[in-house]
């Protein structure tokens, strides 16, 4: 049977926000330093300088303070996509595909061995994406690529939407994970965005549609 992953309760005092703030920063730094197995709520509450007991009060167990950063991790990443989404309205096509995929590298890399950490080593039933969220995104970058709709050649902009978002997602988390790096960030970059361009703007597309 799978352990609770949600908080017992929400905090809703400032002191008691205050204190699930610095409990979860504290779990994100020992997960980071030691791994999943490494991490357990007594040491947590050490370096927190809180009881074990506070702990508890708010989270049943190391899964569930974990799955709560997860959800944070995840939260953050979808205002930082929303926000350089939304910024880049009056770009052009490429200069917003680079703007995403430059984001993202960038905001993976502040925190990259707690990104390893929760990809790698964290169980995989805490890996479900959350839809709405995605949902979010997606129709963000939809309108992104309505704007520039005589330069794409894929025929429904709902489906190119998904398919960026997953490419970008996919590569960027594939750099990040790679733990013998052979290629500069630039290269990395430049090859993502390139990538994402040919989807959009291959010229086959139309000979696909009337095959299809």
């Amino acid at each position: 049977m799978k352990p609770p992953l949600k908080p017992r309760k929400t905090p809703t005092q400032t002191r008691s926000r205050d204190m699930v703030e610095i409990i979860l920063e504290t779990t994100a730094r020992i997960l980071a330093m030691r791994g999943y197995a490494g991490t357990n709520t007594n040491l947590i509450a050490k370096m927190a300088g809180v009881s074990v007991g506070s702990i508890y009060q708010y989270f049943p167990n190391k899964d569930s303070l974990i799955a709560a950063l997860h959800r944070r991790y995840a939260l953050k990443m979808r205002e930082m996509m929303i926000s350089v989404l939304s910024g880049s309205r009056k770009s052009t096509l490429r200069q917003a595909m680079e703007a995403l995929v430059g984001a993202l590298l960038d905001a993976h890399s502040v925190e990259a061995q707690l990104h390893k950490v929760l990809e790698l080593e964290f169980p995989l039933y805490l890996k479900k994406g959350d839809r709405s969220s995605d949902e979010d995104i997606a129709g963000c970058l939809r309108e992104i690529l309505e704007s520039h709709r005589r330069e794409i050649t894929q025929p429904d902009l709902d489906l190119a939407a998904h398919v960026v978002l997953l490419m970008v997602r996919s590569f960027v988390h594939h750099a990040v994970l790679d733990l013998a790096p052979r290629f500069r960030r630039s290269e990395i970059e430049k090859a993502i965005s390139r990538a994402v361009m040919g989807y959009l703007t291959w010229a086959a597309a139309e000979s696909d549609r009337s095959a299809g």
